[in-house]
């Protein structure tokens, strides 16, 4: 008896003990049928993911030729899109060591400050002097960041003095670029590609084919390019922007040390006239 006594205690206890159990005639307890919110989110599914959209790209050419976007169609709606070639060229190490400044945190932040959307185009070697700069920028949905080689070398010579990239190693030098944004921690990285010094020919755009990149080039050149005047680099975007063009210029200090300050005339003169800033990618995209 005393064994069956232990083991009906066991029993009880397992149950959860006698002082869960109801009392002889009293009411079981109520019961909520109302689910949890566990079980509300099971009974509902997973939340739809988001899926982000994929930039614009155009069509390659017959025979596998990397296509090329100059602006958007003329008689568009009045916008533009501001780009910024972030350059700085393989060798040009020891230069940035002795203190030569080729990033521009001051155009950046300005461009913030005025709520302007852009696309930057940089070199992997920039990116990979200026890391915290890359990501900063690339992971700002204002921004885009887009190829502009690796090495900033020429892909078609000659180019302004620039040492020429060797037609086997072109598509290695832009991946090696994409490499860089993406050590560097950056997210908004677009497939586009500008050719260093805007040189290029049919050998190049032929062996940048595999990329998959599309080649971006401009229709208004700022002259911000070792430019002294502001006044003069403003005045020359705004006598050539049109709807839909698309506008080169340089986010480096010590070859384009007015830019910003060309930008805060720039900005609000283009938007007085009914202009809105886009990046390229919304650019070729409408």
């Amino acid at each position: 008896m005393a064994a069956l006594g232990l083991l009906g205690a066991a029993l009880v206890g397992c149950g959860g003990g006698a002082a869960e159990r109801p009392a002889p005639g009293a009411a079981p307890p109520a019961v909520s049928h109302k689910p949890s919110p566990k079980a509300s989110a099971a009974a509902a599914g997973p939340k739809p993911a988001r899926v982000p959209t994929a930039p614009p790209t155009l069509a390659q050419g017959p025979g596998g030729v990397t296509p090329v976007y100059t602006r958007r169609a003329k008689g568009a709606e009045k916008v533009v899109a501001l780009t910024f070639d972030a350059d700085m060229t393989a060798d040009q190490g020891p230069r940035a060591a002795r203190g030569e400044h080729f990033d521009n945190p001051q155009l950046i932040a300005t461009l913030r400050r005025l709520k302007v959307d852009a696309t930057v185009f940089m070199t992997g070697r920039w990116a990979e002097e200026y890391p915290d700069q890359a990501k900063s920028i690339g992971g700002d949905p204002r921004f885009e960041i887009a190829n502009h080689s690796y090495s900033h070398y020429a892909f078609a010579s000659p180019c302004y003095g620039l040492p020429t990239v060797a037609g086997p190693d072109m598509a290695t030098d832009v991946q090696r670029a994409f490499d860089a944004f993406r050590d560097a921690g950056a997210v908004n990285v677009v497939p586009y590609f500008r050719f260093p010094g805007g040189c290029y020919d049919d050998a190049a755009l032929r062996a940048l084919a595999p990329t998959g990149v599309t080649a971006v080039q401009w229709d208004v050149v700022s002259g911000d390019a070792f430019a002294e005047d502001a006044d003069a680099v403003a005045d020359q975007v705004l006598d050539e922007v049109e709807p839909g063009s698309l506008v080169v210029m340089h986010c480096t200090r010590s070859a384009a040390p007015v830019t910003e300050q060309a930008i805060r005339r720039i900005v609000p003169e283009l938007r007085a006239r009914g202009y809105r800033f886009v990046k390229v990618s919304e650019l070729m995209g409408r």
